[in-house]
């Protein structure tokens, strides 16, 4: 199948964020030819530490102040709360970029609208709006790359299996108030929106992934959200970068080379 999404493994953590780091600074220079940006949306969870290498950090073709960072999703807690996407990309990677580097430009929520995460949702999409539609309408944003993680269940951002979420189709921002992985209350980036994206990376790491990534490559007619994703968008477009130990024994994938 040429829609197989491409899967790059490595023996180690340190060979996954270099080859991560390699893929980044390339997916830079391919936006570069389009326009002045560099626009990613980033995930949580352990991503932002795999991200955060001195490969990509200190690169001397790394372009920091032309980058605009946006949160594929983000829990309705405060900027400085251990669960805040914000606070953890920050303190792992924005609080490491010298200075000297300039910095990129980082679009967190508003933490005045905590309480109604529907309002949280809709002006983190004039946000959105406002970058990629300033000039002209557009249906869907066209990020450069998101960059997101795989549950144990297979979900991702805050798309979780069987959600009625996975069907809005109208929305770029979405409220969910009954995430079945806390904090409950959240915000995400919809489907429509990240298969739109011009690249998407999955990062997924650890023996305890190797279950749910048999399912997701092998069992995509369960539909699970990175089922969704790789169905969606697929072929070169979507690219995982995993450790050995969580795609041993996985079948239906399609080892790629950078």
């Amino acid at each position: 199948m040429t829609n197989l999404p491409q899967v790059h493994s490595y023996p180690t953590n340190d060979k996954l964020s270099l080859g991560l780091a390699e893929y980044v600074l390339n997916a830079q220079a391919a936006a570069f030819s389009r326009h002045p940006k560099f626009r990613i949306a980033v995930s949580g969870g352990s991503l932002p530490s795999i991200l955060a290498s001195p490969a990509l950090i200190d690169n001397p073709s790394i372009q920091w102040s032309k980058w605009e960072i946006f949160f594929a999703d983000e829990r309705a807690v405060p900027l400085d709360h251990p669960d805040s996407n914000y606070g953890l990309l920050k303190s792992i990677l924005l609080d490491k970029i010298p200075q000297k580097s300039g910095m990129p430009k980082v679009f967190p929520i508003d933490e005045l609208l905590l309480d109604d995460t529907q309002e949280l949702a809709d002006a983190y999409e004039q946000t959105l709006i406002q970058s990629f539609a300033a000039k002209d309408s557009v249906k869907l944003p066209i990020f450069d790359l998101i960059l997101l993680g795989c549950g144990s269940d297979g979900h991702t951002c805050s798309l979780f299996p069987g959600h009625e979420l996975l069907r809005e189709d109208i929305a770029w921002v979405a409220p969910i108030e009954d995430s079945p992985k806390p904090p409950p209350r959240r915000i995400t980036l919809t489907l429509p929106v990240v298969t739109h994206a011009i690249r998407v990376v999955f990062v997924a790491v650890g023996a305890g992934k190797k279950e749910i990534l048999k399912t997701i490559f092998e069992k995509p007619e369960e539909g699970l959200p990175c089922s969704l994703v790789n169905m969606a968008a697929g072929g070169d477009k979507v690219v995982w970068f995993t450790d050995d130990a969580a795609i041993q024994g996985v079948t239906g994938v399609r080892k790629g080379s950078l």
